[in-house]
């Protein structure tokens, strides 16, 4: 499953065919909040954050993983769970985003690369 890297707006319905590709009706997304970019694609969270470890020299600290079903309305088209979200210290001992900030941050980023 191929991987993108998300620097700049793509539309919703490449993303709907990686979706289509992929899960069907869901795409995996790893999101760094600091450089705003994300990786979308592939079966795991952790090859999507492995990319952008290596391409874009992300820190752990700064990335997230969701899962983004494009069909849905925008209100809730992202899901903030994943194995990669479990960072104990930076306070977050869950699999779900705990911290509203982060979230919307993820939110912003996301709503300003998909169009």
């Amino acid at each position: 499953m191929e991987i993108k890297i998300v620097k700049k707006e793509i539309s919703l319905q490449e993303v709907q065919k990686i979706a289509e590709e992929q899960y069907g009706n869901m795409v995996k997304a790893v999101v760094d909040i600091e450089k705003e970019i994300m990786a979308i694609g592939g079966e795991l969270h952790a090859d999507a954050n492995e990319l952008l470890f290596e391409k874009e020299k992300s820190d752990s600290k700064n990335v997230w993983g969701i899962n983004i079903y494009p069909l849905e309305a925008r209100d809730k088209w992202i899901v903030f769970d994943s194995l990669l979200n479990i960072k104990p210290l930076s306070g977050n001992r869950s699999l779900i985003i705990e911290k509203e900030e982060i979230k919307n941050k993820i939110k912003e980023i996301v709503n300003k690369l998909i169009k």
